[in-house]
């Protein structure tokens, strides 16, 4: 089974408000985030928060998502959010997709594709690829998830793939939404739901 953990517990200081919880679309940044990871068919997500999180967890509230509160967002390291996430998937889980909770471009069919190349390659490592710049969501096997617990302090997530470069199968996509994500107003208001930015 393939889950996902979507990131959501930065501090969005560039934004400057909660980014997770602006307007997009019918719903909110995050919703459409777990929106569209459902829709690809992941049964099991598990959102980490941080920020903001009573916003966050509200916003998500009747959603088909396991909350998970990473106590360490202040020290804004990704790689703890998914120590979190990690611990929080079930046992049946053979491979998780990382999701960012800010990346509501994120689209269904690059979701399906990316399960889809695991499901027949049953490769260790997963990543997108658009013009030679990886971007999210990525997948990890289980049997690497200890190589992200025991990721020292300092190091990030971008230190795991590259230790595991030779594992790492690139899918190539058409299309830039892997590699975009909402930091600063401008980023939201070119993305066309500026309303509260």
């Amino acid at each position: 089974m393939i889950a996902a953990i979507v990131l959501a517990a930065g501090l969005s200081r560039r934004m400057g408000v909660p980014k997770m919880v602006l307007p997009w679309k019918n719903t909110t940044v995050i919703g459409q985030v777990v929106d569209v990871l459902a829709q690809a068919g992941i049964n099991e997500m598990v959102v980490v928060t941080g920020g903001a999180h009573e916003k966050v967890e509200a916003a998500l509230e009747g959603l088909p998502v396991k909350l998970v509160f990473n106590p360490r967002y202040p020290e804004d390291e990704m790689a703890y959010s998914l120590q979190a996430g990690l611990l929080a998937l079930s046992e049946e889980v053979e491979a998780t997709l990382v999701a960012l909770g800010d990346q509501p471009q994120i689209e269904c069919t690059v979701v399906q594709a990316i399960m889809a190349a695991y499901q027949q390659s049953k490769a260790a490592l997963i990543v997108p690829s658009y013009k030679m710049r990886r971007g999210h969501p990525w997948l990890i096997v289980r049997s690497l998830w200890p190589e992200v617990q025991i990721l020292p302090s300092g190091r990030t997530l971008r230190d795991v793939l590259n230790a595991q470069a030779e594992q790492i199968n690139y899918l190539q996509v058409d299309t830039p939404s892997i590699l975009q994500d909402l930091d600063t107003p401008e980023d939201y208001r070119c993305s066309g739901y500026n309303r509260h930015v």
